[in-house]
This record gives C-alpha cells, structure tokens and sequence, in this order.
C-alpha cells in the first residue's frame, strides 16, 4: 500500500470504509465492523453459518474489526442481502456488513490463528454432525444424531402482538419450516416450530435464541423439543402445516393428540390459545385493522422481515378467513435479452405454485411474479433474491399489487404476460405432496427424477453440456436409477440449467424432473 496517500496514512478506518468497495462488487470475503470486544470466534462465525460453509476467519479485536470467508461467492451475496436491511447483532450491540477488497483470505502466517481455526474446525464437525460447537465431546450445540427438527419457542416480554406469520417469516430464514402450533401456557405465549431438517433448527436456535423480535421486547428463548413431529389438525391463526394446505380451519383451537397434550403438561393448563392482535387492542389500542405500523417498532431482527400483513395475523392459505397476505413478487435486476415468462414460471415453480408472469412493457429487466399464496411467494424471495441469473444478481420483493393482470383484447403485449394458473408443472398441487419436504435454496447439486432406463451417464452429462454448462459429478441413485444427481459449475449455472431442462422429454413418454438438491456427490 503506498502510504504517502494521505487517506490510508493517517489510518483514518472510517474514510477507508467509505471507499471498500462499491456494494455491486460480491465477493466470498465479508468485512465486519464494530464486532463486540468480547465476541468469540464462535459467534462470528455463527453470522455466516444459516448462508452456508463458513471457509476462514480473521479477528482484528483491538480494531474491533472480522473478515469472514465464505465457501462461495453466492453464500456471501445471500448474507449480504439478508443482513442490508436488518442489522445483525452480538451481544446486544449492531455488527456492519459489507463486501470486502480481499477475494480470499490468506492467514496462514498470521500470529494468533489458532483460536479461529479451532473455532472453524469444530463448527465444520457440527456440519457434519459429529461434534460440539465448543470443541470437546459435549451435547451443547451439536446437531446430534437423532435431535429434533422441532423446537420449543417462549416469547418473553410480549408487548406487542406475534402472530404465527411473524414466526414463519423469521424461523424461514434458515430453512423450510413445515408446521407451528401457538398457544399459552403459564402466561406466556408459546410456539412449536417443526423444520424439514434438524440442521436447520440447530441453526435457527443459534443464531435466535435471545433475539428481540422488536426492539427492547419479544425476546425468543428457543430450546429444542422433546417432540420430532408435530401433528397439526387445523390451518387457522394458531396452528398451520405449510406441507398441507387442505386442512380445515376448525374453530381455532389447535385440537392436542394425548402424546401431544403429555409433552404440554395436563390438557387443562393450555388456557385461552393465543388471540392475535385483537386480543391486545385494548392495551396498546392498535385496531385490528391496521395491525402494528411496524416501521414504529425498528427491532434487532428488523422491520423489514416483518410484512404488514403477517403483523396483522392474516391468513396465507387458501380458502382460510380473512384476507391474504400479498401472493405477488416484483422480481428485479433481471437479463432483458435472455428472461422470458416461462423461465421465471420454472424458476419460481420450484418454491410454490406460479399462477401469473408479467415481464414488464417497458421496462424488461422488471417482472411481477403472482404465486399461489403469500408463504410461497415468500418462500421465493428468501431463497432466490440475491442469486445470479443470466450473469446478473435477481432481487425479489413483495410488490404492491394484489394479482397479476393479463392483458386486455387487442393490447399489445409481446407475449411478456402469461398465465400459468392451470399449468400441469405446477409442483405443490397435490396436497401434502413429497415436494413440500424438498424445498432447498439454490444450488450447484441438481436433483434429477423421472428418467427412463434407457437414458445413460452420458446422454445425461451431454444434456447438460449442450445446455452450456461445465458437469463435475455425476451419479446415480443407487437403489433408484429413475433418480440421480448432477453437480454443476457453479450455483448460477445449476439455476439457468434447471429453468432450461426441466420438463425436458427424454423420450419413452418421460419428462425430465430437476429440482436443487441439499446434498453434494
């Protein structure tokens, strides 16, 4: 570095920040400002583990200072994006995130790594299950074999209301949550969260766990359940199975199997299940109709996980009371020249059922996306905002119309508007299929299904290829050779192969399934 710039000689940090790189420059390296003194290593690295594999770490304590190296560049951008609006913290006080200069981090001959690399190394055996966070063999922090998918959440400190919504959208940060039942008990509103993989619950409780929802109340206190499924009867304010959304809505009150009731304590303590924000009008004299103005409330989670609609409790399911929360997605930032309706109905297909695409008239790199319902729809956000598309990075948001308008007679459109409400692709169709279990954040493993006998390694790899993309593994299902898995290049090459070969007709009547997968050959 020439030091005789008077900008970086009188070491002046904040100057230097302004000028780190622009944010439309990602990179796998993270820089983290204003980190506690007494952090740990630990719980730095907790910052980046829900994204993905944290590869090395750097600590500048006395500058109060981190670098954090993700395993990939797309892991970076999704924390990135996730951490701009709400701000992280550890112990209690914010952590700044921004991209870094550095496109790796080489600490091999730095003093005082050897606490970082310990930390990584017993963080990498907690991903592969087979050790504790802290580095010795105990049973704190370590996704052992067998542990639950379902925790136990206490809300303490409830000034205002949260409903199950305000749950979903928090806990789907780190994984696909399939059911939550709410309900009180000794005064205190509590939840039942079950995730598709006990991983994700590990995760989710590290990272949540003395969280406050809204600043300075709402505090999570997360312990993991005795229970490894929970069984949800009603889809109503109070209970919900996401994987299923034929239930009834009952009467709202979570009808308890007896193992169920057991784990609560006797059936008579569950008194008065929560009653949303209607239940705390008269204290905080919020009418129901407007629910919290959650901007009013900015929390250590941050407003902007919280929509509107999820704070009013209303419902996203189908046929369910009360009104919708907003199904449609404003999809940004997108490659005019290569994006066509039918490849964000793909791409977005793989989290929920899309019913409309709008790419818009004048402006095409912006399309709407109508979803079946405001979980999915959310879904698709959280897991495809952020990712690299036709060499450009997507940005999905809620957006502020209702549905999706096809064209008038006669109004020329260009064939930009779609409707694919009676599609035969649509994946979530059946009720409580298999596919609301397999829902995983993009990635460079495709799972593939559906193929004949006849189609070998090869025709395969060179589907693949000519689609332009570079194949590093293949293999087939063992006991199943109608399935297999393809590990391709790179995240973005594995998005746009999926939007380009699912349904592809492989002959003898069979059509290509391809959907992410969470494992690597």
């Amino acid at each position: 570095m020439n030091s005789s710039t008077p900008s970086t000689a009188n070491g002046n940090d904040s100057k230097k920040f302004k000028r780190d790189r622009p944010p439309c420059s990602p990179s796998r390296v993270l820089h983290l400002r204003k980190i506690p003194c007494d952090v740990t290593e630990a719980e730095i690295i907790s910052l980046g583990l829900p994204f993905g594999r944290v590869t090395n770490l750097l600590m500048l304590k006395e500058k109060r200072q981190a670098f954090l190296e993700m395993a990939s560049e797309e892991a970076a951008v999704t924390m990135v994006n996730y951490y701009t609006p709400i701000t992280p913290h550890l112990r209690s006080q914010p952590v700044y995130i921004q991209y870094s200069n550095h496109r790796e981090l080489k600490t091999d001959n730095l003093p005082n790594q050897a606490r970082a690399q310990a930390a990584l190394q017993a963080v990498s055996a907690v991903q592969s299950g087979s050790l504790a966070l802290s580095g010795g063999p105990s049973n704190e922090g370590t996704v052992l074999p067998g542990q639950s998918p379902v925790l136990r959440i206490i809300i303490e400190n409830l000034f205002y209301p949260v409903t199950l919504e305000v749950l979903h959208q928090i806990f789907s940060k780190f994984g696909t949550v399939l059911k939550i039942i709410t309900f009180t008990k000794n005064n205190q509103f509590q939840a039942l969260l079950q995730y598709a993989d006990p991983v994700n619950a590990h995760y989710a409780k590290m990272a949540l766990d003395g969280q406050n929802i809204y600043n300075a109340c709402c505090t999570l206190r997360i312990d993991f359940s005795k229970l490894t499924s929970l069984n949800v009867k009603y889809n109503n304010d109070k209970s919900r199975d996401f994987t299923r959304l034929d239930l009834p809505t009952g009467d709202g009150q979570p009808s308890l199997e007896p193992p169920m009731a057991a784990a609560f304590g006797a059936p008579g303590i569950i008194s008065s299940p929560y009653a949303g924000a209607a239940g705390f009008a008269p204290a905080i004299g919020f009418p129901q109709a407007t629910g919290l103005s959650v901007p009013a409330v900015p929390g250590a989670l941050g407003p902007l996980t919280i929509t509107s609609s999820a704070v009013t409790g209303r419902m996203a399911i189908p046929g369910a009371s009360g009104i919708p929360g907003n199904s449609v997605l404003l999809v940004t930032n997108l490659n005019p020249d290569l994006i066509t309706p039918h490849g964000l109905f793909i791409l977005f297909g793989v989290y929920g059922d899309v019913h409309r695409v709008k790419i818009m008239f004048n402006k095409k790199e912006n399309a709407l996306v109508q979803m079946a319902d405001a979980n999915q729809a959310q879904l698709a956000m959280n897991h495809l905002s952020g990712q690299r598309l036709y060499g450009k990075v997507l940005r999905a948001t809620l957006s502020k119309h209702q549905a999706v308008q096809l064209p008038r007679e006669g109004q020329e459109d260009q064939g930009l508007t779609k409707d694919f409400s009676n599609s035969p692709l649509h994946r979530f169709k059946k009720p409580g299929s298999k596919n609301f279990q397999n829902i995983f954040p993009p990635s460079a493993t495709l799972h593939l299904s559906n193929i004949p006998p006849s189609v070998t390694v090869d025709g395969l790899k060179n589907l693949f290829i000519e689609a332009g993309c570079s194949v590093k593994a293949f293999k087939f299902f063992q006991k199943d050779r109608k399935m297999a898995l393809i590990q391709l290049g790179s995240v973005e090459e594995a998005i746009q192969a999926l939007i380009e070969l699912h349904n592809h007709d492989l002959g003898e009547n069979h059509h290509l399934r391809v959907s992410f997968s969470k494992s690597t050959i």
